[in-house]
């Protein structure tokens, strides 16, 4: 196992860029050079009041400038955003279906759902995919942030607190809020390419037919792929009436990486006894098993003028992404393979093509001492799954080997209008914001099916008489019976009030009414205050209830693949909630999960160090859950005396679970100048985070049964409690002297765990310190000049023992939360213009 220590060369270079040596006075530009950054942190998330400084909020705000976010090898918003703040997570599962080309983020430990994304400060619309597999986020739809390309974005502002109350329905564990460029002039261009400079070790056992092993080993491979081109640029153009238009365009062209292990298995039926003499030769590194395959393409524009006394504003945006990843390999030998089609076995592709779009109008306004906000926003996301290289193996010899399987979509109508204005009250320190709203939105929710080979059972038996599995291998298609068209509606009304109460002590208060049309009603309120005891220290705090609306996806996401069990045919089905199946075992239709935070912290301005500890605890009710597959033989049983027959079971969306999370926040942030070294931005950043569950579903059908089958088992359990990181920490080091630059990052992510049914092969992954670095040069005024790396060290998380990775395709957990990967070398140039 790796030791949980961080290495040496951190250690290393964190004392020498924290040592006296670089602690010169600053000369008075760079005094000024560092006030005016401070001007520029002004946020608009978690406040109303304009001209808030980040420095002065009630709440814990981070902003990550679009500096940041270009300092690295990945053009992934959620990989970029992982890095800079504490407690934000993005594992990059593999072998999950869908879920490898949307994947999810967690922030602060808890579901991905569970933070709310903004747009210039308006709602974004929810990816069409729900999390059915084993991964992080497994029953979740969140939004996919990586449809916002890094070239369209000024900054980032992630409120590290809930506000259910200010912005509604998901702002549990907090807000990120990506405010969009708005240039009328300039613009740049960068080229970047990458790839994965590679070694890793897993441990295998000998293949049946091979003779020249003689005992179980290692392998270790090493491997040069993931080869990443990306494209990008923005120009911004001036518009009459100091108006601008800001187009960016991005272009990404990745190939897959690969690091399954070795499939020791038998490949092939025997000889006359003998093995077949292609088991010596077949590769047997045969799954894709990393980064997926993807070619994407992206188009934003963000626009606002001038307009009869007020200011019109928009923005639109369109991504095409298309998508390779694999399934898990179909062996020649395997029952499921058709040996006319496929002679030496076979991988099945899931490639989905993913279209999102969205655009936005609003108009801001005064009308007498108001200031007036209105808007009407738009998203879409569509999913549709392509199955290759593949077979249905009931329709026998003549199956085709491509099938369409349908797949679904999602979109979102929302109507705001705002007012803001501000009183005198005699005994404060300052005139009270007042703020308040309505907000109306309509959200659309559609499965589509696919053509009838993806679904259908051909009648083709098995060799042994048996009938199979209908439907394309890997990823059956949905059916017309999964087909739904769905749609709801809700209503928001707020007011929100902040002011200095005394010269020290700032308070705001926020109150949030909601009605949906499908569960009902759902009020919000939140508590925040902050004393500042002196100029260089203070205190903060807040209280709230939240809510989080379930999905349409998680209401209404449905998909069915035929089981035969004994030689009879069974459906197993994800159910909506409102299927009879699924009213049987114990269904309802869901409520909101609510929760409760409490938040307690500290701000220290000691001259140019600010230093930030903010400690929580989120108690969440009845979260929304995805069952476990309840296929047992009492089960199908209870079905049938029912009358439902042909039901083999299946899984479904519940409320039930009770959760507590309890974490710490640290940021520090310090520049340092020097006269002859040039400038360093000194960042650290550390979480420790812990959730229990308290509470899992039960429901009265399931309960007599004998034995009552568990609905939210082991593994889920731990997953909510350990599979995030118990803790992580970064230290990152920005320096720029005249035309060069340099970034160095060391990150340390705690132990997780990755639960196992049986507690015995539960598999804990040691700390790992991830360490990256950039050179910058100015080659002229207008161009720049990068190269770097990305987990310079070649970290891996700790590979399955033999016994946990049979197949030896998955050598590495899918709870890694940083991927397995490898080493990223990259380089960039970009033009300005």
């Amino acid at each position: 196992m790796r030791s949980a220590a961080i290495h040496p060369l951190v250690l290393a270079i964190s004392t020498a860029l924290l040592s006296p040596a670089f602690g010169v006075q600053a000369q008075s530009s760079n005094n000024q050079q560092a006030d005016e950054q401070k001007i520029e942190q002004i946020v608009v998330t978690g406040t109303r009041v304009a001209g808030r400084s980040v420095d002065d909020t009630a709440v814990p705000i981070d902003i990550v400038g679009v500096e940041a976010l270009e300092r690295s090898g990945s053009t992934e918003l959620n990989q970029v955003l992982s890095i800079a703040l504490p407690s934000f997570n993005f594992p990059r599962p593999g072998l999950a279906d869908g879920t490898d080309t949307i994947r999810p983020a967690t922030l602060r430990g808890l579901s991905p759902d569970q933070s709310l994304v903004l747009v210039n400060s308006k709602r974004r619309h929810a990816a069409s995919l729900v999390n059915v597999n084993g991964t992080i986020g497994r029953g979740s739809s969140a939004v996919d942030l990586n449809t916002i390309p890094t070239a369209a974005i000024r900054s980032v502002e992630v409120l590290r607190d809930g506000a259910s109350a200010q912005y509604g329905s998901d702002a549990i564990a907090g807000v990120i809020n990506v405010r969009l460029r708005d240039a009328s002039e300039g613009g740049s261009v960068t080229l970047s390419y990458g790839y994965r400079d590679s070694a890793y070790t897993v441990p295998v056992t000998p293949p049946p037919a091979d003779a020249t092993w003689s005992a179980p080993g290692q392998i270790k491979r090493s491997v040069n792929d993931g080869e990443t081109l990306n494209l990008s640029g923005w120009k911004g153009f001036a518009l009459p009436n100091n108006g601008y238009l800001t187009l960016t365009a991005e272009y990404k062209d990745a190939e897959r990486t690969e690091r399954g292990g070795y499939d020791v298995r038998q490949q092939y039926p025997r000889v006359n006894g003998e093995y077949d003499p292609r088991e010596q030769t077949i590769e047997r590194f045969n799954a894709w098993y990393g980064e997926p395959e993807m070619q994407q393409f992206t188009l934003f524009a963000n626009a606002g003028m001038l307009l009869d006394g007020g200011k019109l504003y928009g923005w639109a945006s369109y991504q095409d992404r298309s998508a390779r990843s694999g399934g898990f390999y179909r062996r020649a030998i395997d029952d499921r393979n058709v040996i006319e089609v496929h002679p030496d076995g076979f991988l099945p592709i899931i490639a989905p093509d993913v279209t999102d779009t969205s655009f936005a109008v609003g108009y801001e306004w005064e009308l007498a001492d108001w200031s007036m906000d209105a808007s009407v926003v738009y998203g879409m996301n569509e999913m549709a799954f392509t199955i290759e290289n593949t077979v249905n193996r009931s329709i026998g010899p003549s199956s085709k080997t491509e099938f369409d399987a349908g797949g679904f979509d999602y979109d979102q109508w929302v109507f705001n209008l705002s007012a803001v204005t501000s009183f005198d009250v005699a005994s404060f320190a300052s005139p009270v914001n007042l703020a308040t709203g309505v907000e109306i939105r309509r959200e659309g929710y559609s499965i589509f099916a696919g053509e009838p080979d993806s679904y259908r059972n051909g009648g083709v038996l098995l060799p042994n008489g048996n009938p199979t599995q209908s439907g394309s291998q890997v990823f059956p298609g949905f059916r017309p019976a999964n087909e739904v068209d769905e749609n709801r509606r809700a209503v928001g009304v707020y007011v929100d009030l902040e002011a200095n109460i005394t010269d020290n002590l700032l308070g705001s208060i926020a109150l949030r009414a909601e009605d949906y049309s499908d569960f009902g009603n759902n009020v919000t309120g939140k508590l925040a205050l902050r004393y500042d005891v002196s100029d260089s220290v203070g205190l903060r705090g807040s209280l709230q209830n939240g809510f989080r609306a379930p999905s349409l996806q998680q209401q209404y996401f449905t998909s069915t693949s035929t089981n035969f069990i004994d030689g009879i045919p069974f459906d197993i089905t994800t159910f909506p909630v409102n299927d009879p199946a699924a009213i049987a075992l114990g269904a309802r239709p869901l409520d909101a999960e609510e929760s409760v935070n409490f938040s307690l912290g500290a701000v220290f301005r000691v001259g140019d160090l600010t230093l930030t500890i903010d400690g929580y605890r989120i108690d969440i009710d009845d979260r929304i859950v995805l069952s476990e597959n309840l296929t047992q033989p009492n089960v199908r049983a209870y079905l049938e005396s029912l009358g439902l027959i042909g039901i083999g079971g299946g899984r479904f969306f519940i409320n039930g679970v009770d959760t507590e999370t309890q974490g710490l926040d640290i940021v520090a942030n310090y520049p340092v100048f020097t006269d002859s070294m040039g400038r360093f931005d000194l960042t650290l950043v550390a979480n420790v985070n812990s959730t229990k569950v308290t509470r899992i579903p039960q429901t009265a059908e399931l309960s007599a049964l004998d034995p009552a089958p568990v609905l939210f088992g082991r593994v889920n359990v731990l997953t909510f409690e350990k599979g995030n990181p118990k803790n992580k920490l970064g230290a990152h080091v920005n320096w720029s002297l005249d035309r060069f630059g340099a970034t160095f990052r060391a990150t340390r992510y705690g132990e997780v765990l990755t639960p196992n049914a049986n507690p015995a092969n539960d598999f804990t992954l040691d700390a790992t310190t991830l360490i990256d670095i950039e050179a910058r040069y100015q080659l002229t005024a207008n161009m720049r000049l990068a190269f770097g790396a990305d987990n310079l060290l070649d970290e891996y998380p700790d590979a399955f023992p033999i016994n946990l990775n049979g197949t030896g395709n998955t050598p590495f957990s899918n709870y890694s939360p940083y991927g397995r990967s490898g080493r990223l070398v990259y380089g960039r140039v970009s033009y300005d213009f």
